[in-house]
């Protein structure tokens, strides 16, 4: 575990984890003529549009036929190529879930899955695109690395790191703008949970948009006498397990805060963590076996109780559980 510097948030400056993915897509490909890029007719929805202008001739279209693009990458990764893939999540890996598993994991295919418009990142499109159960997808596949990115800073950085993994990567990737949290200075090194903020009364596990909102919500917690440490996952799988193990036997109070479906997600991975290593109070902040609706992603939000005081919610009634506390 890191502990890393971020931004002041009293500040806020917005930009899109889309954004940070396509340019970091495009850093990359300046360094390493291998990586080409295939898209199902979002070229620009998920930002490949400046590679794809940039080097015609390592982009390939292929049409809206998600399961074929991840059939023609899984073949270019085993000719020596580095793909990334791009659509919207609920159509990868939402569509082309079996392409995914059969032939870029099962034959741990160095292919790179970037999935935006994730959670409730676009709402006004409505349920069929509000992809929340891709993080408990991707984590059940034998080979597969999952990146869930906290902003557009990160998600640049996610784009180098993935291309140390010899073998498939999911980016989770969000559509809104979303504030940017990070320093430029503040080091990401995949599979190490990064301490943002410190405190001895509760743990805040959090990834993807939800930081930025637990680390609000550990401001109003100070602010009752509660002193709670933000910690950011962007990499669910692997898991930091030693870094999630060592502070949780600390404050013995945990919250889980994301925003994808509460089975199988984050939380899941930390509530079996807990139950083989270290039996604790955990509390979820999630979306609860709900599928969502047609709305801002502000609202969304707030009907699934995904809110910063939801957190705060959450985290006091974590600390009324604590037993046999050190």
């Amino acid at each position: 575990m890191n502990k890393v510097e971020i931004r002041d948030l009293s500040d806020l400056q917005l930009k899109s984890i889309r954004d940070g993915f396509g340019e970091g897509l495009l850093m990359n490909a300046e360094k390493n003529p291998d990586i080409v890029a295939l898209s199902a007719d979002l070229t620009e929805s998920v930002r490949m549009h400046w590679f794809a202008d940039k080097y015609k001739e390592r982009f390939f279209q292929t049409g809206i036929c998600e399961q074929n693009m991840a059939g023609v990458a899984a073949g270019m990764a085993l000719s020596g190529k580095i793909p990334f893939i791009g659509s919207f999540a609920n159509f990868s890996p939402g569509r082309n879930y079996d392409q995914i598993r059969t032939s870029i994991c099962m034959m741990n295919a160095n292919v790179k899955i970037a999935s935006s418009h994730a959670g409730f990142s676009y709402g006004e499109d409505g349920i069929s695109v509000q992809m929340l159960e891709d993080i408990a997808m991707m984590r059940a596949l034998p080979n597969m690395t999952v990146i869930v990115p906290a902003d557009a800073y990160q998600a640049s950085q996610a784009v180098s790191a993935s291309l140390a993994v010899d073998g498939p990567v999911y980016l989770r990737l969000g559509r809104a703008e979303s504030p940017l949290i990070f320093a430029d200075n503040s080091e990401f090194i995949l599979g190490q949970a990064q301490l943002l903020r410190e405190g001895l009364d509760v743990l805040i596990i959090s990834t993807g948009y939800l930081v930025f909102r637990s680390l609000l919500a550990a401001d109003y917690l100070h602010k009752q006498g509660v002193e709670a440490a933000v910690m950011n996952i962007h990499t669910i799988k692997p898991l930091d397990e030693s870094a999630i193990l060592s502070y949780a036997s600390k404050t013995c109070a945990v919250v889980v805060a994301e925003e994808a479906q509460m089975y199988g997600g984050l939380g899941g991975a930390v509530a079996e963590l807990f139950a083989k290593k270290l039996p604790l109070p955990i509390e979820m902040v999630s979306v609860a076996d709900r599928f969502g609706e047609s709305a801002t992603s502000l609202e969304l939000h707030k009907k699934h109780n995904l809110m910063e005081d939801d957190i705060v919610s959450a985290a006091n009634r974590a600390i009324t559980r604590k037993v046999n506390c050190p």
